[in-house]
């Protein structure tokens, strides 16, 4: 259901990067070095991945670009940080490449996404699983920032995606692309409600937009769930619409409020216990029932997907998700969302987390 643009939400001039090609279907990353070329892209061309998707596609990719001429070099990367940044611009400046290709998952696109942008070359990105939006987005989230949370860099010129190879990624990186499309309800009633009380720029297209993957989702959790092959695929292309949403926005509004607000906190206060996705889908059904909606159907949705609704399934306290709770609304105050409206206490962070049935 389309929703009308918050009354006082006040246009503003805003850029918007999009992909120029989107190739996806099962062998389709034979076709590499030819979308390239279509492009008009040329190498040197330097890879980027981590240690084992390496292993997964080297035969594929290099048979690809051999067949088109084009000159490439490898660089692996071991994590989402500032050090692999560099690793990859040192590589891209030694190679003197033209354009930079991330394989992975999250972290080989961020990494290679940014390493690009800084440098100023174009930017493929070749997704290995189904796990987030940033396969599409012009948004990077690396472990270290300074800021702990998404920075813009810039969005993919191609985005090649080959089915056979996403359908044999481990289940949980699925489920944490369905939590990150569920996410988007939160995300857009957060931008709306800055709208209506800060006069925040709001794009209803791109809103409603990023709502369609998680209305989806909503609908189709079972037979998502049952990881078909047609389930895999409408994921798929549900996160890249939802970057795409983020880059008709000109920021990360559609995609991302205070469920990931809630998501960084625990990256600060618990590290390493939840994908990304995983954490936005616990944070949304508490989001949503702080902005007074139906978090009982995304919760419904996220077990129907066989997918995580409290924090002991990933290892998080109940002590983990309070704290997150209270450093939440800290860690982007430039962002207005309902936590900025409800300003919870611990008394009440921990109402909320037990109520939901997070806790």
């Amino acid at each position: 259901m389309i929703r009308k643009s918050p009354r006082n939400s006040i246009p503003k001039k805003h850029s918007m990067e999009l992909p120029r090609r989107i190739l996806i279907g099962p062998g389709v990353l034979r076709e590499l070095a030819k979308v390239l070329s279509e492009l008009g892209l040329s190498g040197p061309v330097l890879l980027v991945s981590g240690h084992h998707v390496i292993d997964t596609v080297r035969v594929i990719v290099e048979d690809s670009l051999l067949a088109e001429e084009f000159t490439y070099d490898w660089t692996t990367i071991s994590a989402p940080t500032r050090k692999d940044v560099r690793k990859v611009l040192d590589a891209a400046r030694a190679l003197q490449a033209k354009m930079i290709v991330g394989i992975g998952g999250g972290k080989s696109v961020d990494v290679a996404k940014l390493a690009a942008s800084t440098i100023g070359v174009q930017f493929v990105s070749v997704p290995t699983s189904a796990s987030h939006d940033g396969i599409s987005s012009p948004f990077v989230s690396l472990k270290d920032l300074k800021k702990p949370y998404s920075v813009l860099a810039q969005s993919p010129m191609g985005i090649i995606a080959d089915l056979d190879i996403i359908g044999k990624a481990p289940g949980e990186l699925l489920l944490s692309g369905c939590g990150d499309l569920l996410a988007k309800i939160t995300a857009v009633r957060d931008w709306e409600l800055s709208a209506k009380k800060k006069g925040e720029y709001y794009g209803r297209y791109a809103a409603e937009l990023a709502l369609l993957g998680a209305e989806m989702v909503m609908k189709e959790a079972e037979r998502i769930g049952s990881r078909s092959a047609s389930g895999i695929r409408d994921v798929l292309e549900a996160l890249i619409s939802a970057g795409v949403a983020a880059g008709i926005a000109g920021s990360s509004r559609p995609c991302s409020g205070s469920e990931h607000l809630f998501s960084h906190a625990l990256d600060i206060v618990a590290p390493n216990h939840g994908l990304h996705g995983e954490q936005c889908g616990l944070g949304a059904i508490m989001m949503a029932k702080l902005h007074g909606i139906e978090w009982q159907s995304i919760a419904t949705a996220l077990e129907r997907l066989g997918g995580h609704t409290q924090a002991s399934q990933l290892g998080l306290s109940e002590e983990d998700i309070v704290k997150s709770l209270l450093l939440a609304r800290t860690i982007r105050p430039e962002r207005y969302t309902i936590l900025n409206m409800t300003r919870l206490t611990r008394e009440k962070a921990l109402r909320l987390a037990t109520s939901t049935g997070v806790c």
